[in-house]
């Protein structure tokens, strides 16, 4: 871990980096785009056989069969069971609440606009399978795409080396709607949504978190194929915020539960306590020798820092320079703290407020911007899901109203053809009122 005690301005900056991936972006790039010539010339066969390779699962099918979701509802405990339906029913119940009623005003006399929420009507949602199944994924994607209202929800996550996709994912997908369920990870998932093969449709939009290759393929997709992305992500991050009356041990299993993520996951503490700062320094090193990813966590804390700042004002300063996917403010005045956050993915409020809660069951969704794309992007909501199309109606009185401006502006532009389509408009009330 990096340890910063009031570290100059100059030097923020460098403090606020995010640790890139090990690998070149250069090579990421070509492994992906050779990926989507692959799967856009043979479609299933060239998915299938980097599943093989890069997983060692075969199966005849890409697509995942009825029997095979429903036997996974009985090979998980009725724990689990009733704890993912909890989760869902929360997350439904924040984010059904965000439903937008339909906008109308009447501009002008005569002239009526409108604004109204349509559902996208197919969307792809990306479940990793690697380092853990990620099912509480599937719930933070599906259930906002059931109550949007999109018509097709397909979701592309890995099988095992048996060819067998985790039955939690299974169990939760069918908890959260999705009506279509695909054994494939990787580039070649996102190239399969994003281009549509013989068996796996053709999505307009791709969600979910992934590796360096995942996220490069969504790009790809994106940039070079048309689909539209959830945001952009890279490694997941969090930062806590604690002054003087903060328990450490409460800090560092904040910061311990980040690093778990992934080697690239990076955890920031920033104080204006020294006190506070150096104790969380050894429960977190406490706390770290009884967890079992241990050795793998050790490699986010190689570039996860504790900073010490001068007053809470450069700590509000600095964070929402940083722009952290996760917040958690562990302050005697975090109520206070929390409105000044301008850039953030999601804030925790309070000591009692861990991380975890929003990962999996609080109701918000945990699909952020990591990276700093906090400044600009908000995190998947239902918004996410949906289009919103306007429209307008103009009366007799609606062109008589508008004419003059449209007519004007539109000569200024040298655009005299929409000029004149509203000029024959104009013209034809005058005959009809002469008439």
């Amino acid at each position: 871990m990096e340890i910063h005690i009031l570290p100059e301005r100059g030097l923020w900056p460098g403090l606020s980096r995010r640790d890139a991936v090990a690998e070149a972006h250069e090579e990421t790039a070509r492994i992906v785009a050779e990926v989507f010539d692959n799967v856009a010339t043979y479609g299933d066969k060239a998915v299938r056989e980097y599943e093989k390779k890069f997983t060692g699962a075969v199966r005849e099918s890409l697509r995942v069969a009825e029997d095979e979701i429903y036997e996974a509802a009985g090979m998980i405990t009725a724990e689990l069971k009733e704890s993912i339906e909890k989760a869902a029913a929360n997350i439904a119940a924040f984010h059904g609440a965000q439903k937008m009623h339909r906008v109308e005003v009447e501009t002008v006399p005569g002239v009526v606009c409108s604004q109204r929420q349509v559902p996208i009507d197919t969307v792809g949602l990306y479940v990793p399978g690697g380092n853990s199944p990620l099912f509480s994924t599937i719930l933070m994607l599906g259930v906002p795409a059931r109550i949007a209202g999109c018509r097709r929800v397909v979701m592309a996550t890995p099988a095992d080396a048996t060819g067998k996709v985790h039955p939690a994912i299974l169990y939760a997908a069918q908890i959260a709607g999705v009506t279509d369920i695909y054994a494939m990870g990787g580039a070649q998932a996102i190239a399969a949504m994003a281009l549509g093969t013989e068996s796996v449709p053709r999505v307009y939009k791709i969600f979910g978190p992934g590796n360096r290759f995942v996220m490069e393929a969504k790009q790809l997709a994106c940039y070079r194929r048309g689909t539209a992305l959830d945001m952009p992500a890279g490694p997941s991050e969090v930062m806590v915020i604690a002054d003087k009356t903060a328990s450490a041990e409460f800090i560092a299993a904040d910061f311990l539960s980040q690093a778990e993520h992934g080697p690239d996951s990076q955890s920031i503490l920033l104080t204006d306590s020294r006190e506070v700062l150096d104790a969380t320094v050894n429960e977190i090193e406490r706390q770290l020798s009884s967890l079992p990813r241990r050795e793998m966590m050790q490699k986010s804390l190689e570039h996860s820092r504790l900073i010490q700042l001068g007053s809470m004002a450069e700590v509000m300063e600095f964070a929402n320079a940083y722009a952290p996917e996760h917040l958690i403010i562990n302050t005697a005045d975090a109520e206070a703290l929390a409105g000044e956050v301008r850039s953030a993915g999601s804030v925790f409020i309070g000591q009692w407020s861990t991380e975890s809660a929003g990962d999996y069951a609080s109701g918000t969704n945990h699909t952020l911007p990591t990276s700093g794309y906090a400044t600009a992007y908000s995190g998947v909501n239902l918004d996410s899901f949906c289009k919103k199309i306007t429209y307008q109606r103009l009366t007799p009185e609606g062109v008589e109203s508008l004419a003059p401006t449209v007519m004007v502006m539109a000569k200024a532009e040298g655009l005299e053809a929409h000029s004149r389509a509203m000029e024959v408009r104009k013209e034809a009330l005058k005959k009809s009122a002469l008439c």
